[in-house]
């Protein structure tokens, strides 16, 4: 559903708006206090005409009482106003009826086809309302087949001040005349509201654009503000008070930004410097380790009568040669400002891979399953062990404080996808710092540079991978690793 929103409409907009908004309200506001007006008018004139014409007919409904020959009471009522009742009628040109006290319809100065249509019976509460007032009289006004009507209810008294009946005119408001002059008055006023409304909507277009011309100039030089170029000042000729500070403030602004502009650069080349010399300290740590850890098991281990010691010297030697290819490959990417590191793809048996950078480690907690299909993946070699041994050292730094660990490292492939697991039963990661476990220089550990695992997934994303976790404390923790693969690298 649409929603109007102020936000998205521009002042100048806003100031013509309401400019026209205003003038149709005020238009809106003085036509209706004319209608109310004339209606007051109306009803007014109507009860000063009603008020008239009824004290006129009192005053012939006593004379006649005052003249009759008829003893003065409610019996004798239709007979004293026999011919009267029509006479005053016809002057007055009102219909006069007659009740008797209890509400009886008694005469009616109404033609004898027309009598049906005149209450035959008052109301009680019409009776009540009329004993109750103080001048015993009551005003009632009704609709009756859509005609306004006023109707008066009277007592009349005999030279004694007795009651002997209850007077009823009914009065016909003809607003006929009054809603003619309304008429003509609002025809009047919509000719004279439109040629406003024209002229208003022309002064307000030239007003919005007056005010917010030099907003406008303010605004586009801000919307053109860069870091990377000298950035204009504004100057403006004319401008009010409010402009001036405004204009004041954005020329402060541009040279304090020219400024924090140049300190900025310094800023960023060394931050640049500093923050390839944290990677490159970092890329060349992770090969030192197993390194380390393969001439110290070498070291204890070595048995100049052992009958395998040639095959197990190349191993050493095949690990050692493997880190340092590692470790050569960030040096010539530093060199040459590039990307850590740069790929050097080759086709690789995974397994085989896997397993030599496993062995440098050579933890009773390790547990590697090998995929039976054998799969080649056509990687860079250091890399791959790059991956491979950052998992599996995070896992058993893990399950330093476990007891019983185990760290499993699982291969596993398809016809189009390769899947490496490494998981472990150590402390877990924390659910709130999920989303934070992949970011640059984030780290749960007292030493290292935090790089690790933001290389791991910058290297398996530039191969079109993925990789994703899961874990719970002290229960388990995997990473996957998919890597997409074709058929025929499946040998």
């Amino acid at each position: 559903m649409f929603r109007w929103s102020s936000q998205k409409i521009s002042l100048r907009n806003r100031i013509f708006v309401s400019m026209i908004f205003l003038t149709i309200i005020s238009t809106v506001l003085i036509a209706g206090v004319s209608i109310l007006q004339y209606q007051n008018e109306a009803k007014q004139y109507h009860n000063e005409k009603f008020l008239n014409h009824e004290n006129e007919i009192l005053q012939h409904i006593n004379y006649a009482l005052a003249t009759t020959s008829f003893p003065i009471n409610t019996q004798n009522v239709p007979y004293i106003f026999r011919e009267k009742i029509h006479e005053i009628s016809s002057i007055h040109k009102i219909e006069v009826n007659f009740y008797d006290l209890n509400g009886k319809l008694i005469k009616s100065s109404a033609s004898n086809f027309a009598v049906d249509s005149v209450n035959m019976q008052l109301s009680e509460d019409i009776l009540k309302l009329v004993n109750k007032s103080v001048d015993k009289r009551y005003v009632e006004r009704f609709v009756k087949d859509n005609q306004k009507y006023l109707a008066s209810y009277t007592e009349i008294r005999d030279e004694k001040f007795k009651p002997i009946a209850i007077l009823n005119l009914p009065y016909i408001e003809d607003d006929k005349l009054y809603n003619e002059e309304l008429e003509k008055f609002l025809i009047n006023a919509i000719q004279v509201y439109l040629f406003i409304l024209t002229v208003s909507i022309f002064l307000a277009y030239y007003l919005s654009n007056y005010i917010t011309n030099s907003l406008k100039i303010i605004s586009e030089k801000i919307n053109e503000i860069q870091l990377t170029k000298k950035n204009e000042k504004i100057h403006l000729d004319s401008k009010s008070k409010e402009i001036g500070l405004l204009v004041h403030a954005y020329n402060d602004l541009v040279d304090q930004l020219e400024e924090s502009a140049k300190k900025l650069a310094q800023s960023e080349r060394e931050g640049a410097w500093r923050e390839m010399a944290k990677q490159i300290a970092h890329e060349v740590k992770n090969p030192l380790t197993p390194m380390k850890l393969t001439i110290q098991n070498f070291e204890r281990k070595f048995d100049v009568n052992d009958p395998k010691i040639v095959e197990k010297l190349n191993q050493y030697t095949q690990t050692l040669l493997e880190q340092i290819d590692t470790m050569s490959a960030v040096a010539n990417t530093f060199s040459n400002f590039a990307s850590l590191p740069i790929q050097n793809n080759e086709w690789l048996h995974v397994n085989e891979v896997i397993g030599n950078a496993l062995k440098v480690f050579e933890s009773p907690s390790l547990h590697w399953q090998p995929d039976h299909n054998h799969p080649k993946l056509f990687f860079d070699r250091s890399q791959l062990v790059r991956l491979v041994t950052n998992l599996v050292k995070n896992a058993l730094q893990a399950t330093e404080s476990v007891e019983n660990p185990i760290v499993q490292i699982k291969l596993t492939s398809t016809k189009t996808d390769l899947y490496l697991s490494v998981s472990d039963n150590g402390i877990g990661i924390p659910e709130s710092i999920h989303d934070k476990i992949f970011e640059p220089k984030f780290t749960t550990k007292t030493s290292g540079m935090g790089l690790g695992l933001a290389i791991i997934k910058n290297i398996i994303e530039s191969y079109q991978g993925s990789i994703q976790f899961t874990s719970k404390a002290f229960q388990k923790t995997e990473f996957i690793v998919h890597l997409p693969l074709h058929s025929n690298e499946i040998s």
